[in-house]
């Protein structure tokens, strides 16, 4: 789990290094940064307690797995840009694109496989799923477009990385889904993690 959620840190780092376009709740942790002059890492942080606190109406249970996100991908985030050198040709940023994307799938797989609960972002669309009747698709649609609309208002990058992201993310996270799928503690045999990625990706 702490390794996914390590991973998922670093591999946003390279996409906001890359500056070719995030996934859309970087957009908005981008753009808040830019507002407030905090680093983009610490923003994730608040604006996950505050997604967190959310949970209390909706009635959801947060895991192990939920806090320890908040905090882990946003301090992994600010490690990793601070260690990375700036990337000014399409030669150094198109591969730091394509590696960060990768590695994000590679990290979702390995946090849900994990199953010690979801990310306070997916717990906001699930509680929302149940709260309001609506399908989870939908919910997390709307709450998304929001997100990647403020985040531009507010200064976040959208650009061919947010789309290449969204198309390849799942895929991704299905792949390294089996590859890290770990042992049924009841049964002993190798499943699964029971949520799919399009409902489980952990947006930091």
């Amino acid at each position: 789990m702490y390794a996914g959620l390590a991973l998922y840190g670093a591999s946003s780092a390279l996409l906001v290094a890359a500056g070719l376009g995030l996934e859309p709740w970087n957009v908005l942790h981008q753009g808040l940064a830019e507002l407030t002059g905090l680093s983009i890492g610490v923003v994730s942080i608040i604006v996950g307690a505050a997604v967190l606190l959310l949970w209390i109406p909706l009635r959801q249970r947060p895991g192990l797995g939920t806090v320890s996100n908040v905090f882990v991908v946003g301090l992994a985030m600010d490690g990793t840009l601070a260690l990375l050198p700036d990337a000014h040709s399409l030669t150094a940023r198109v591969p730091l694109l394509v590696a960060g994307i990768v590695l994000n799938g590679a990290a979702t797989g390995l946090y849900i496989a994990a199953r010690f609960g979801p990310g306070p972002r997916d717990g906001l669309m699930t509680g929302l799923h149940r709260r309001t009747g609506r399908s989870v698709r939908l919910m997390r649609t709307a709450v998304e477009i929001a997100v990647v609309v403020t985040g531009f208002v507010l200064g976040g990058t959208i650009g061919v990385g947010t789309v290449l992201y969204a198309v390849s993310i799942g895929p991704l996270a299905q792949a390294f889904l089996r590859v890290f799928a770990v042992p049924s503690a009841s049964a002993g045999s190798t499943v699964v993690a029971a949520a799919t990625p399009g409902r489980a990706i952990l947006r930091p």
